[in-house]
């Protein structure tokens, strides 16, 4: 598996990442301890989770399992030095976590102390905020994006207020890098140059959905990764399934995310489904399994990707694992550009 650094950290990662949003959930703690020893031996390093996981859905009293299973799993295995850790605090959110809260200096001191102990380690490889606390455009937000409400000062304050916190944790030992989640050009920047100015820890890595069905880091995104060197940590690189084709003619498996929340946080939509054929034909056409297809696409990119892909058995994995040596032609990538063309942004 190949590896890249993490922004300019001297922390090195696999190409892909293994995403634990559903361990605690759809994914039973066995299941999970055994997900995780098998991107080990496939050679992928990078575990990501989060303090809100798990997911589908989001509840209060859930928060927090999926770290606490990574956790039983480091304590148990001794494999700790294997594994690079990513976890995240949350944003504002509907009270999943701190009533809603959201994070400022103050909260990202008492988060990291509550993740290290949950995940029953001394150092948090990466830590990242889960969305910014002004808002953002991601989760289908893009089609109403309005900015004009924001404070531009109010903005910087609270960057440099958060980023003291987290170097005050990186002085302590307790987290070695940082990274921003579902996060624009603009506040990259930002984040970046407080920091430099004031010798403060710099975002290594960004967190945002990346896929064939979406591209929209494409433009001011990947310009602001190849100059400033962060590295994208691109989640739903399937599209939250989409893309193996298990949703095509209506069909929605028993247990898949679908069967949890119809429309797929907002991704379901009529040209949706066109879409993902013209993709699932295409691997069709050149032999390639389209999971295989989707993930290898992810390595082509003009910019540095560790794609986070979660799988909800052991069986899902093995048939994810199966493709990590399988590379694309130029003119499979030629293809998919033309279908890109022809399909953007179907959500």
């Amino acid at each position: 598996m190949q590896k890249l650094p993490l922004g300019r950290s001297d922390i090195m990662v696999s190409a892909w990442c293994l995403g634990t949003m559903t361990f605690g959930n759809q994914t039973p703690q066995d299941d999970a301890h055994a997900q995780i020893d098998m991107a080990l031996d496939a050679g992928i390093n990078f575990l990501d989770t989060a303090e809100m996981y798990p997911v589908n859905p989001v509840k209060a009293e859930t928060v927090g399992r999926s770290e606490e299973i990574v956790g039983n799993w480091i304590a148990s295995s001794g494999r700790r030095d294997e594994v690079v850790v990513a976890t995240k605090v949350s944003g504002d959110n509907p009270g999943w976590v701190r009533d809603g809260k959201g994070y400022d200096g103050d909260v990202i001191r008492e988060a990291v102390d509550g993740s290290l102990k949950r995940l029953q380690t001394d150092v948090i490889d990466l830590y990242q905020m889960h969305w910014p606390m002004r808002g953002s455009y991601m989760f289908r937000q893009n089609w109403t994006y309005d900015p004009s409400g924001q404070n531009r000062q109010q903005t910087m304050d609270h960057m440099m207020d958060v980023l003291e916190a987290l170097g005050e944790a990186v002085k302590a030992g307790k987290i070695r890098a940082i990274g921003m989640s579902n996060e624009s050009a603009w506040g990259m920047t930002k984040w970046i140059d407080q920091a430099e100015a004031a010798g403060l820890p710099r975002m290594a890595s960004v967190q945002n959905e990346y896929s064939l069905l979406c591209r929209l880091y494409d433009t001011d995104m990947a310009e602001m990764a190849v100059n400033e060197d962060v590295t994208l940590l691109s989640f739903s690189p399937l599209a939250c399934g989409v893309l193996t084709g298990k949703y095509q003619d209506g069909k929605i498996p028993e247990g898949s995310r679908r069967s949890i929340g119809p429309e797929l946080g907002g991704r379901v939509t009529e040209r949706l489904w066109p879409a993902a054929q013209a993709y699932l034909d295409l691997a069709a056409d050149h032999g390639l399994d389209p999971v295989h297809m989707a993930l290898a696409w992810q390595n082509t990119r003009p910019f540095p990707v560790s794609a986070i892909f979660g799988a909800t058995t052991t069986d899902q994995l093995a048939h994810i694992i199966a493709g990590k040596d399988v590379k694309l032609s130029e003119e499979v990538i030629a293809a998919i550009d033309q279908v890109h063309r022809a399909h953007p942004m179907p959500y």
